[in-house]
This record gives structure tokens, C-alpha cells and sequence, in this order.
């Protein structure tokens, strides 16, 4: 049986080694256009400052490796044209030469592209480039040994986020320009706020809700009609699936592109199979075709289409989108997000915690902030998002394990989790959201959204804020607020209408849940802003009073 392969990154490689480990029979031949096969895309970025110090480090499996050690046909620098599947055959140019290549099965492995925008005047300057491949990273880094010092990255989504992290490391000014209101759209505003501010703090210069209008002479013109110099300009506004050769062919597509697949990794056409950033997978949250351009599910999908060619009992679950970045701090999310889930009709609700990342006693503990959202009614897990300096990716991770399982908030608190002052707290902050989360499932709690709050006080709520008189002279007040410190609550309740709904808020949300238990054990209506000051000061910095 000849097995070809259109793709040698992540989806295309992983299947190819698979099947070799399944048969040694079997002859597999990956096409790929690109100069390298099995590199590492995703360590580009750190490549620039230095991080990964050497070129050679990116490079995971070379053709001749791959050859030795698999008996794997790779030919690089060879870009197919044509798939012609009612004869089972492609054709293939290398270097100007046309061949016709008989298969019996073919994976589909072609991956993304990225999308380029429509800038008068970025075609034709010398300076602008992506960041999807070797040669890609090799005209920047010979860019950068110019020594610029003015760098303009259009996207603040991960990669372009990444690139800003490590050329500000290299000791370049960087502004990072979006036409978006936030930074990663991965996440949820308040939540991506926290990412804006470290940003900010390490000297990138944000300028989101902002369009280029024109690209000349190392200047760029912005629709506010402001001007900027960039000696070098990084476009990194996003991809989208690389199908246009399976179209061609017939293949049927969905959304934006991306090749529809079965169970089994089966496009509409026969033998003709399909995996990573090119195709469409069932959201399992909310049974929808969607596309999950990361490098784990296309590895994951190379395997298993490996699999299923050979027999075995694999399918194509689907999958929930894990995904982590770090900009000075780190951002990770899996599952869905409050804009996802008002696109497809879930009922949510929300709740935040701020904690430290091990035991508060234990020195060196950083700032760890999460968002769980979840079925109000059952508490069933729907989506996840960690920002801070440590163990984010092991929150997430725990998270991502839970949604994927289909548990639910009364879940979270029964998970063991391994626990020493270094590494953890004895009530891990997982267990900590759930029980937050399942206080409000139970009815002990009700909370407030940060957005929420001031259409609450001109509904004519009443705003306490339990946090002591040092904090608010340190951080600042919420607008509308009354101090009243937890300790001394109990003393002025008198003082307290109650005719009102009362908002209670304090640093970061579990204190005020002890004055929200107070006050509703004294006959008090009431709801916890949730996160407090700290999700409402990170989403309104401008609201807050000094």
C-alpha cells in the first residue's frame, strides 16, 4: 500500500511515523513545499530574542533522519497542484519538474495560512514579513542584525503577543496594533485586560480598536491619522485553513474553509483522509463544526488517522480548544468563552478567585487569577481562563481534563492534588473555584459581573466595599461605593438600608463573601461583585477613584 502525505508539520509527521511503527510494508511518501519537515513553528517567536539560542535546536527531525530511521520517502520543496481523486493520483512539482503520483491512500496535512491585510502599500515594502516557517524566522533574524530599533506588529492575538514579548526582551521598541478592543480573543475581556497591563508594564505600546490605512517609506499611517516609523513591521493577524487544493478537488469544506471530515478522518472524497489546522472539528460543548488551528490536537489527529488506516479502533472525538501563552505573565483558556457561548445560546454563569500560585505562608508566591464558567442550574464545566506568573498551565490543564469529562463545580473540590508549600495549597486553587462556583449553584451566593454594576447602582443598588481604609487609599475606590471594613460590619448594620439590593465588593472577592453571608443571615438582599476590585480596576482602570 503507498500511503502519501500532503503536509510535513505536526499532523502529516506524526502520521507518517505512526504508520511506519504500524507496518513495515507499508511505502509513505510526504510531500512537503517547504525546505524542512517536523519543525518546531511553535518555538519561532523565542528564536528571536535568543531564547532558543540555536536555529538548529528548531529543527525536530531532518528528511535524511527521518529516512534512516523511519524509511520515510520526504520530499521536501515539492508542492502539489492537482489531487485527482476518481484516479487516485497527484501531481507534484519539484523544482520545475511535474510528476504524477499514484496513492492508495492520501492524508491531508496542509495546515494554515496566514491571513494578510488589506494595507495599501504592505505588498511592496521590503520590511514587513509573517512568522509561519524557517525561512520566515531567517528573514527577520537577518532584519534584526541590521539592528532596527523600531518594531510595529500588526495582531495581538498569541503569536503576535509572542513576537512583542521576545523583540522587547532583544532591547527593540515595540507597538503592538489591533483592530480589535483586546488583546488574545481567546479570552475574556477582564481576563485579557490583565495581559494588557503587563504588556504595558514591560514597555509595549498598545494601540487596540486602531486600523493601518497605508504602509510607506518605513512609516505607517493609523486611522486616527496619527503617524509611525517601523523600521520593521511583523504581520501576525491570524490564520486560516489551507484548502484550496482540497476545494479544487472537490472536497467538501464548511466555515472559513476548513475540509469537513467524519469520525474517521474521512473527507467526501474516497481514500482521501484529513487532519490538523485544515480541518473542522465537533466543539464537544456545543456539537458545532469549528476550527482548532493547535499544534497538540493536529498531532493528536496525525496518530489517529495512522490509526484508523491501519485498522484500528480510532475515532475523531472532537475537541474543546486548550490553549496557553505567556507575555511577561501567562494567559491560558480551554473550553468556551462568554462570547462563545451567548453565539451558541448557553446559559452560563460566571465566577473569578484571585489567590497565589502556592501556600501564602510559603515565600515567593505569585498572583494567580481564574475564571470558571459553568451551567447555572447543574453546574456542569464550560469553560476556563488562568492569568498569572506560575502554575497556570497546571490550573488549566486540571480544568481542561474536568470539561473534557463532563464534570461539573461539585467536581472540583474533590480533586486530590498533590500539595506542598512550594508547589500548591492545601486547598488548591482549582478546589477553591468550585467551591465558589458550587455556592452559587446551592443559592448560598449570588454574584454581580463587573459589567454589571453600573446599571446596578443606577437601579439604585447599594455598593459596600469591605476592604479597609488602607487598601482604598493605596489602590483606589469604586465609583459610588460606601467603606465600611468586614471586622466592623456586624456593628452598622443599622446603618444599612434595606429596601435596597446590597452589592457587596472587596480586593478580590472572598472577603466580601464573608460580608454577603453576614448581611443575608441578617435579612439583607445581596450580591458579591465578583472578583471585586481586582477584575473591575483591571476591565474599567479609568472608573476607579484616587
Amino acid at each position: 500500500m503507498r500511503i502519501v502525505i500532503i503536509g510535513g508539520v505536526a499532523g502529516g509527521m506524526s502520521a507518517a511515523a505512526r504508520l511506519r511503527r504500524l507496518s513495515e510494508e507499508t511505502e509513505i511518501i510526504v510531500l512537503d513545499k517547504g525546505p524542512y519537515v517536523s519543525f518546531a513553528n511553535c518555538g519561532l517567536p523565542y528564536y528571536l530574542s535568543g531564547e532558543i539560542a540555536n536555529r538548529e535546536d528548531l529543527i525536530v527531525q531532518s528528511s535524511k533522519q527521518l529516512q534512516k530511521r523511519f524509511k520515510i520517502d520526504v520530499r521536501t520543496e515539492t508542492t502539489v497542484t492537482e489531487i485527482n481523486p476518481d484516479n487516485h493520483q497527484i501531481t507534484a512539482v519539484h523544482h520545475g519538474l511535474s510528476q504524477i503520483m499514484r496513492y492508495d491512500k492520501l492524508i491531508l496535512s496542509p495546515g494554515s495560512v496566514a491571513d494578510k491585510p488589506n494595507i495599501p502599500g504592505m505588498e511592496s515594502a521590503d520590511y514587513v514579513y509573517a512568522l509561519r516557517s524557517i525561512p520566515d524566522v531567517d528573514k527577520i533574524m537577518a532584519q534584526l542584525s541590521q539592528a532596527p530599533t523600531r518594531v510595529a506588529i500588526i495582531g495581538a492575538g498569541s503569536i503576535g503577543i509572542e513576537v512583542a514579548e521576545n523583540l522587547i526582551k532583544r532591547g527593540l521598541s515595540v507597538m503592538l496594533i489591533d483592530a480589535g478592543s483586546q488583546v488574545l480573543p481567546f479570552m475574556d475581556p477582564e481576563m485579557a485586560a490583565l495581559i494588557s497591563h503587563e504588556l504595558s508594564e514591560h514597555s509595549v505600546t498598545l494601540k487596540l480598536n486602531t486600523q493601518i490605512d497605508k504602509i510607506d517609506r518605513h512609516q505607517l499611517t493609523l486611522n486616527d491619522g496619527s503617524q509611525i516609523k517601523a523600521d520593521l513591521v511583523i504581520s501576525a493577524v491570524g490564520v486560516r485553513p489551507n484548502t484550496a487544493l482540497a476545494q479544487a478537488a472537490g472536497i467538501k469544506t464548511g466555515e472559513l474553509g476548513g475540509i469537513i471530515v467524519d469520525k474517521h478522518y474521512q473527507t467526501s472524497q474516497p481514500d482521501v483522509y484529513a487532519v490538523g489546522n485544515a480541518i473542522l472539528v465537533k466543539q464537544l460543548l456545543t456539537g458545532q463544526l469549528v476550527s482548532i488551528p493547535l499544534a497538540s490536537p493536529a498531532n493528536r489527529q496525525g496518530r489517529e488517522v495512522a490509526g484508523v488506516i491501519m485498522g484500528l479502533p480510532r475515532e475523531n472525538r472532537g475537541g474543546i480548544g486548550t490553549a496557553i501563552v505567556r507575555a511577561f505573565d501567562v494567559a491560558a483558556a480551554t473550553g468556551l468563552n462568554v462570547a462563545q457561548l451567548k453565539r451558541a445560546g448557553i446559559s452560563y454563569q460566571a465566577v473569578h478567585t484571585t489567590g497565589q500560585n502556592h501556600a501564602a505562608f510559603y515565600p515567593g508566591g505569585k498572583p494567580l487569577s481564574m475564571k470558571l464558567l459553568f451551567e447555572p442550574q447543574t453546574g456542569k464545566l464550560l469553560g476556563a481562563q488562568a492569568v498569572g506568573k506560575k502554575s497556570v498551565d497546571k490550573q488549566i490543564d486540571i480544568l481542561s481534563v474536568a470539561i473534557k469529562s463532563g464534570m461539573t463545580v461539585f467536581d472540583l473540590p474533590e480533586f486530590e492534588l498533590s500539595y506542598a508549600p512550594p508547589f500548591g495549597s492545601a486547598k488548591d486553587p482549582v478546589n477553591m473555584i468550585g467551591y465558589a462556583a458550587s455556592n452559587l449553584v446551592e443559592g448560598l451566593s449570588d454574584n454581580l459581573q463587573f459589567d454589571q454594576l453600573e446599571g446596578a447602582i443606577k437601579d439604585g443598588a447599594y455598593l459596600i466595599d469591605v476592604r479597609t481604609p488602607g487598601e482604598l487609599k493605596r489602590d483606589g475606590k469604586l465609583p459610588g461605593s460606601t467603606n465600611i471594613p468586614l471586622d466592623d460590619l456586624r456593628d452598622h448594620l443599622a446603618e444599612i438600608p434595606k429596601d435596597r439590593l446590597i452589592i457587596v465588593s472587596c480586593r478580590s472577592g472572598q472577603r466580601s463573601y464573608l460580608a454577603e453571608r453576614i448581611l443575608k443571615n441578617n435579612g439583607f438582599k445581596v450580591k458579591n461583585l465578583d472578583g471585586a476590585f481586582l477584575v473591575y480596576s483591571a476591565a474599567y482602570p479609568e472608573r476607579i477613584e484616587h
